[in-house]
């Protein structure tokens, strides 16, 4: 019988030798676009969020409708973030009120989150409220819960608001607390910027820009957001007639003051014109994770902008959670989707900054 014979290759190794090999690569939680948007539906509603959903539908939706037809009357905005100082942050939060050349912000840690001294993340937050309303007491909860959850300040713009000022004005004005962290030491990729509603116009305008001057932040959050002030698209989706807090005639609205205070603005000795983000798409844009309801007429905006920052390979996932009204994050931790959406986030950008 003949042995086997034994042959040793160019690739076989003596015992005694040992080779160093690089670490793999940590495991992507959320993954890299191929030219299609990731979608997620999330469980849900809870029996809290369908009450949530119920008391919207009988007290801010007929409220609204009310507002949606005499939009140019004087209404009392400011109160909504005058009365929000009632809400008291937890105990140890850091608050503390930034100067911008036109506005102000506040720089919100949560406990045990360490200053924002430009060494590790840091979140810019831009607020919702239709650009009209709202400002950094009404959204003092959502800041902490993402300053808790991403373990980051949070630094909240309170920008200028129509219709004394245009959506342009609120778009430098954030652009000017960009600049406020860039001078404090972080980096474009120690940076995320997010934003709520109309927030979500704000971060996305925002990030375009700093694409202008080659600057690409860590990432994007939009939630329940805002992404195109075209009106009619919206009234055609089927959640136009369902959603528990915007009656249709709200976007008509919203357009016609947005309108009205860009007519009044003067930029280059011509009127400012209304700037749509969604028409301006280009690769390069930061990874986008999207959080909407399933319910409200915004998931529209959200699809939307999803596939077209995909389709430019924009890494972008969207997160659907049935049954929630528009921007239910705010309602934390009475909702509980709210809490898990906002951890779900903190995670997003904790992976995105490393």
């Amino acid at each position: 019988m003949t042995a086997p014979i034994k042959i040793q290759t160019a690739n076989t190794r003596r015992p005694a030798e040992r080779r160093s090999y690089p670490s793999a690569p940590r495991p992507r939680r959320y993954p890299v676009s191929d030219g299609i948007p990731v979608e997620v539906v999330e469980d849900g509603p809870s029996l809290v969020a369908r009450l949530v959903s119920l008391g919207t539908r009988a007290t801010m939706w007929p409220a609204l409708a009310v507002l949606s037809h005499v939009p140019h009357w004087p209404w009392p905005f400011g109160l909504v973030d005058m009365a929000a100082r009632a809400l008291l942050p937890s105990s140890g939060t850091v608050r503390a009120t930034v100067g911008l050349p036109h506005a102000s912000a506040q720089l919100v840690r949560a406990p045990g989150v360490l200053p924002a001294d430009g060494r590790r993340r840091v979140v810019l937050y831009m607020h919702g409220g239709g650009f009209m309303t709202c400002g950094v007491n009404s959204h003092s909860r959502i800041a902490v819960a993402l300053s808790k959850f991403a373990d980051s300040p949070v630094l909240v713009v309170d920008y200028r608001l129509i219709p004394k000022h245009s959506v342009g004005k609120a778009i430098d004005d954030c652009y000017d607390g960009y600049r406020w962290l860039r001078l404090r030491g972080y980096e474009p990729d120690q940076i995320v910027l997010a934003g709520d509603s109309a927030g979500g116009y704000l971060a996305l305008s925002l990030a375009q820009r700093l694409q202008a001057e080659g600057e690409t932040p860590a990432a994007m959050v939009a939630i329940s957001p805002l992404l195109q002030l075209e009106k009619d698209p919206k009234l055609t989706h089927p959640n136009a007639y369902t959603d528990a807090m915007f009656p249709p005639k709200a976007f008509d609205a919203l357009v016609a003051l947005v309108a009205r205070a860009a007519a009044k603005t003067v930029v280059d000795g011509e009127p400012e014109d209304v700037y749509e983000p969604l028409d301006h798409i280009e690769p390069g844009l930061p990874r986008t994770l999207i959080h909407v309801s399933g319910s409200e007429v915004l998931l529209y905006d959200a699809r939307v902008a999803a596939r077209r920052l995909a389709a430019a390979g924009v890494p972008t996932e969207v997160r659907v959670w049935p049954g929630q009204i528009h921007d239910f994050q705010l309602a934390a931790p009475l909702i509980p989707e709210a809490t898990r959406s906002l951890r779900q986030i903190g995670e997003y950008i904790r992976e995105a900054t490393g």
